[in-house]
């Protein structure tokens, strides 16, 4: 049986960018990944929890004010799939 990280990464190999996101007023803070594809599909996944998604969107808008509403903040800078490949 695969993990949930496995199943991100199976999953993920169609991905053009990444971008972490906190919720800096608990301690230790939350850690989210917000990952798109290349076909603008978005998935947030729960990085302290074995990678669970918690989120999809077929827009960045959406996925993007999902977090801002529950009062994430994003860590400077996105990883891009051609940075990496």
């Amino acid at each position: 049986m695969l993990s949930l990280a496995q199943n991100l990464v199976d999953r993920s190999d169609n991905w053009e960018f990444i971008e972490l996101w906190v919720d800096p007023i608990i301690f230790p803070p939350r850690i989210l990944m917000l990952v798109g594809s290349q076909q603008g599909n978005c998935c947030i996944y729960d990085a302290t929890a074995n990678y669970k998604p918690l989120f999809e969107s077929a827009v960045y808008d959406e996925a993007h004010s999902w977090l801002v509403e529950d009062d994430y903040e994003r860590v400077d800078g996105r990883i891009l799939s051609g940075e990496i490949f």
